[in-house]
């Protein structure tokens, strides 16, 4: 059986290769391993969430329509990501493929009289969005809070509606899809549906011309859990509004949970009606805010870790000091990052890193001065300015005094002898030794990475 997998797999990868420059093929298709076809289910390994992830955004009309070719019509899609090399396990991740034809689907049908099951019922949740993969942090903290309340028990809390707003990029949609994952996985007969602003107005738009608005809300009053992404976009469409608005009050009404997600808070939307506005504020509204830096820094980590992927600190550092605006960028950052690496077999250091960040933000020019640097090293190790600049011997001191030589050198535009000079006329070799020094410890101890950690927080707010 295995030996059929593997000749049909290469019969879809001499199709890829057909359509594919040599270097697109090498790079993503040439080392996939088919590891079983059952139940009408490929599925195939991969080398990390980052490869099938970028298959799925860049290639899967190609790659589907070779399974559909070789392995047949209605052939589901699923990659196994390789963690233990000797036993092949690792985590599953579904192909969008079928749950893009589902959509349009589910959108043909959303019209139809509906039948109390779930059976058949798409969600349309994105399910590599949880809450095991959003990472928490400050600013995200209330809404996060709220939503993990609201997945234990829908539409019986004190958050109905739940309005999360804030920036593009800063999580909104990630943690609105991880509720409704959770809902869904919690209480298996909910009928959750994830739906952007946008696709219900053309949704509505087609009941309208064909005289199915009756239908059209016998469908969302169905819905136990109603996740309505970027709400901004129903201003000033008044029909779309309306009939937003009586679906609303059915829903909560009848107990069934709202969760709305928005780029600004309920008092600054415009040319929405003030009834509608009104009920966006029966519940709760979280903002969440751009990430900090540390939230930056662990959500750096916590992909790297994902994908398998490995990277100085002080690249990390890099990426987390100017990489401010939103999660988002710091995806692109990261994609770009294993893109280059795979693409030309190179280690990612910090060159690679600079090349690829000035290509997609501004790298901030650092503005810190050295003295504000000494003050902040001084109050974090609860010592005196003068201990750090004077002779002091004793370790706890030496300690801040090498944090905040590397620190002064990494935040501020002075070299290395400037750094020397202003910690009580020492050299230039002094400054570089202990800028060194913490660097290497940084990598093997943990303890002193998040001296470091808070220490630079507290000097970026």
């Amino acid at each position: 059986m295995h030996e059929q997998v593997l000749e049909k797999w290469q019969e879809c990868q001499r199709i890829l290769a057909d359509n594919l420059t040599a270097s697109a093929y090498q790079t993503w298709f040439a080392p996939i391993v088919p590891l079983q076809y059952e139940g009408g289910v490929l599925v195939l390994q991969v080398k990390s969430q980052f490869v099938a992830e970028y298959i799925e955004e860049n290639y899967i009309q190609l790659l589907s329509r070779a399974i559909i070719r070789v392995f047949g019509a209605g052939t589901q899609l699923e990659y196994r990501v390789l963690i233990d090399s000797a036993s092949g396990a690792g985590p599953t991740i579904p192909s969008s493929g079928a749950t893009k034809q589902n959509i349009l689907k589910q959108m043909g049908n959303a019209f139809q009289p509906q039948v109390r099951r779930t059976d058949n019922f798409e969600t349309q949740l994105n399910q590599l969005y949880t809450f095991e993969s959003f990472v928490a942090g400050e600013p995200n903290k209330l809404a996060r809070t709220a939503g993990i309340a609201i997945a234990k028990q829908p539409g019986y809390t004190a958050f109905n509606p739940l309005f999360i707003y804030g920036g593009s990029g800063v999580g909104k949609t990630h943690l609105a899809n991880a509720i409704g994952n959770q809902v869904a996985l919690l209480f298996p007969h909910a009928r959750v549906l994830y739906v952007t602003a946008n696709t219900f107005k053309l949704q509505f738009q087609d009941a309208h011309n064909l005289n199915r608005i009756p239908d059209f809300l016998n469908f969302y009053q169905s819905v136990d859990v109603l996740i309505m992404d970027d709400v901004q976009y129903f201003s000033g469409l008044k029909g779309s509004q309306d009939t937003f608005f009586h679906i609303f009050d059915y829903l909560h009404r009848s107990r069934k949970q709202l969760i709305l997600t928005c780029d600004r808070s309920p008092m600054e939307l415009k040319d929405i009606q003030e009834r509608l506005l009104n009920r966006f504020k029966w519940g709760l509204a979280a903002e969440i805010s751009r990430p900090d830096y540390q939230l930056r820094r662990d959500i750096l980590v916590s992909k790297m870790h994902r994908d398998g992927v490995q990277m100085p600190e002080e690249v990390i550092d890099f990426i987390a000091t100017n990489v401010t605006e939103s999660v988002r960028d710091l995806e692109g950052v990261l994609a770009s990052l294993l893109a280059h690496a795979t693409l030309t077999n190179r280690e990612i250091d910090m060159a690679l890193a600079e090349k690829v960040v000035s290509r997609i933000v501004r790298i901030q020019p650092k503005s810190t001065q050295l003295n504000a640097v000494i003050k902040a090293v001084a109050e974090h190790f609860d010592v005196t300015e003068d201990n750090i600049i004077g002779k002091a011997r004793s370790q706890h001191i030496v300690i801040a005094r090498h944090v905040a030589m590397y620190l002064g050198k990494e935040l501020t535009n002075s070299s290395y002898a400037e750094v020397g000079s202003y910690f009580g006329e020492r050299t230039h070799a002094t400054a570089l030794h202990s800028a060194n020094y913490i660097r290497s410890q940084i990598v093997c101890d943990p303890v002193l990475r998040q001296h470091v950690q808070q220490i630079r927080a507290t000097l970026q707010r």
